[in-house]
């Protein structure tokens, strides 16, 4: 019995055998009016929901930056797809410091087994910012 257990665990793609944590790097866009830097804290794994904090920073109107919580969906399929090193949507939402929601879309395509791009699409007040960036795969 332990042999196939064994068996069916190496069958398993590494990702879903024990990856809780994802790391984005900084994201930058620009808009009509400036550039918005997007950065976030680790994305935890609690089943298919990833969840983390976010920070946007708006150059030059300052006051327009906004802090928050930002969650995304990934399923066990998506997470197999990466695992077989194809692209994963995703969907989910962000709340911002004022409790604003913002509606989150986005995919996610590997270039190796830990690493790849990210690509996060923020509604926010009507306008749609794409952030193009990093992730890699960690806490196993």
């Amino acid at each position: 019995m332990l042999c196939a257990l064994s068996c069916l665990q190496a069958e398993m793609p590494p990702l879903l055998t024990g990856w809780n944590q994802i790391s984005v790097g900084p994201m930058k866009t620009s808009t009509f009016v400036g550039s918005v830097t997007l950065t976030t804290g680790v994305l935890e794994r609690h089943g298919s929901t990833l969840a983390t904090t976010y920070g946007a920073k708006v150059v030059p109107w300052f006051f327009w930056g906004e802090t928050g919580k930002i969650t995304i969906t990934l399923s066990t399929a998506d997470l197999a797809n990466l695992a077989k090193g194809e692209k994963a949507e995703f969907t989910g939402e962000a709340f911002n410091h004022k409790k604003k929601i913002r509606q989150v879309t986005g995919r996610a395509e590997p270039v190796d087994a830990t690493s790849g791009k990210f690509k996060v699409r923020i509604m926010a007040d009507g306008v749609g910012l794409i952030f193009n960036g990093t992730y890699r795969l960690g806490g196993r």
